[in-house]
């Protein structure tokens, strides 16, 4: 049997939609509704809670701004506008949403549902060194997205504390990589790679792998190959792989056969920075 919402509030301003909360500590902020969408389809019963704040009219939430160093997205952009901002928005980000599959999907979920989720977006907004603003009743504050989540499936958010943007870096990546292996939903495995150089020495580079267990990031092995020279050599490609091969082993979050593609990977965009 499905079960109704009861009370369905729609806050127009934070000052309203706190107010709200405050009021109705019980209610769940709602915006693309992505995720009951899915349970239906996998044949299990619509189960809405029973006070939804949704955020549908919450404009400041839906805005884009780009400055000359930041792109700033309100947390109910949906993922297909993100996606057209492509000549503006960092490639790794752009890559990743556009394969989410179903662009009716893509139209209705936001990316705040799918940072909170700890789906897709995580991995390469987390090799962007992106920061999300999480803001409560009196006060905001900036988290990065790498200690959004800690060693486990639960968000920084504290009680009545909504995602309401994202801010990420505009830097220029000379290589940018990414690979979405097999895998449902928030199980799937994800691994984004960038580099940048200047004159012929590697100036940064980040690799980071989403798994079913979390965020893997080897900062570093990263450390082991900034400001060298380019092209690496095999020694060092090969140290560094071989560096990651351990990692992945030793974190217990990835099976062999799992580990073996997040390897070859690693191993195939590596090698393009080698002899």
């Amino acid at each position: 049997m499905e079960n109704q919402a009861e009370l369905i509030l729609a806050p127009e301003s934070y000052a309203e939609l706190f107010a709200e909360w405050s009021r109705h500590p019980e209610a769940v902020p709602f915006a693309g509704g992505t995720s009951l969408i899915r349970r239906c389809q996998d044949g299990r019963n619509l189960d809405l809670p029973g006070t939804i704040l949704s955020l549908d009219k919450m404009a400041e939430m839906e805005r884009i701004n780009r400055s000359e160093r930041f792109l700033e997205i309100g947390a109910t952009v949906k993922l297909g506008r993100i996606i057209e901002l492509r000549r503006f928005a960092p490639e790794a980000l752009i890559s990743c949403l556009g394969e989410i599959v179903g662009q009716q999907l893509r139209n209705m979920a936001t990316i705040g549902g799918n940072v909170c989720r700890h789906l897709d977006s995580v991995a390469a907004l987390t090799a962007l060194d992106a920061q999300y603003e999480l803001r409560g009743a009196q006060s905001s504050r900036w988290v990065t997205a790498s200690r959004f989540y800690g060693g486990s499936d639960q968000c920084s958010l504290g009680e009545c504390e909504l995602l309401s943007r994202i801010r990420i870096p505009l830097e220029a990546w000379d290589y940018s990589a990414y690979r979405k292996f097999a895998g449902q939903e928030r199980h799937a495995r994800i691994a984004v790679f960038l580099a940048r150089a200047q004159k012929n020495t590697l100036s940064d580079i980040r690799l980071v792998c989403k798994t079913e267990g979390g965020i893997l990031r080897d900062r570093n092995g990263e450390i082991m190959l900034i400001g060298k020279r380019l092209p690496l050599t095999r020694r060092i490609a090969a140290a560094f792989v071989s560096r990651w091969e351990a990692f992945l082993r030793d974190s217990g979050d990835v099976d062999e056969f799992s580990g073996q593609e997040l390897v070859n990977f690693i191993e195939a965009n590596v090698g393009r920075l080698s002899m």
